[in-house]
């Protein structure tokens, strides 16, 4: 039974709202180079290893979550399916957009700090959007959608031990990685950062950014 509890104007901002801002976050954290979120890292160590480029890698990566989405709710859901990959699409053109911007600007060569402090705050930005438009429910990007289900279907709600749960994925592959090549890459200040704190800082958004947007559930995920 669907638990829908805004209106569909509100949900489609929270949703592109928080595309844009996922993005803009996203660029940040390249631009700054000064570590990102963990599937970011893995999918650079992947292209650094293998030589693959690192848009194919993250598309790969999505299509494994979207296919693993399908399993955590134990249905076949097309639109589910079809709205990811609409995501995975218009994210990865609007980082691009982002990152180039922000090189423009000068940002790679600023001081290092001063580029740690940038991609923290990439960080923060794209934790709030998660927030958004995992509230709006209308579709997301696939990994986001996955800890969403983790979170509300399997450990009663709990944003961080979600975020960490869907941690170990990347974890295991920057460390294969590693052990494989001796090298790490995009690893620093931010990743660390992402990984302490992207649980609480979605779970504070969800509480005071936006907070006319609720939680809207839909297709049997009567959380």
């Amino acid at each position: 039974m669907d638990i829908i509890k805004n209106s569909i104007q509100v949900r489609l901002f929270g949703l592109v709202g928080g595309l844009l801002l996922n993005a803009f976050g996203n660029g940040l954290c390249i631009s700054g180079n000064a570590g990102s979120g963990l599937w970011t890292a893995a999918a650079v160590n992947l292209n650094r290893l293998t030589g693959t480029s690192i848009g194919v890698i993250l598309f790969s990566l999505g299509m494994l979550n979207i296919i693993a989405n399908q399993f955590l709710i134990h249905h076949w859901d097309p639109r589910r399916f079809i709205g990811e990959l609409c995501f995975i699409f218009f994210f990865s053109y609007f980082v691009n957009i982002f990152a180039h911007f922000f090189n423009q600007l000068g940002i790679p060569t600023l001081p290092f700090l001063i580029r740690a402090l940038i991609s923290c705050s990439g960080v923060i930005l794209f934790c709030i959007a998660i927030s958004l438009y995992q509230r709006a429910n209308i579709f997301m990007h696939p990994n986001d959608d996955t800890t969403n289900l983790l979170r509300f279907l399997y450990l009663s709600g709990n944003s961080t031990a979600a975020q960490l749960v869907d941690f170990i994925v990347p974890i295991a592959i920057i460390i294969f990685c590693f052990v494989s090549s001796q090298q790490l890459h995009a690893v620093n200040i931010a990743t660390l950062f992402s990984f302490l704190l992207n649980g609480i800082i979605i779970a504070e958004a969800d509480r005071l950014i936006f907070p006319q947007l609720k939680h809207n559930f839909k297709n049997g995920e009567g959380y």
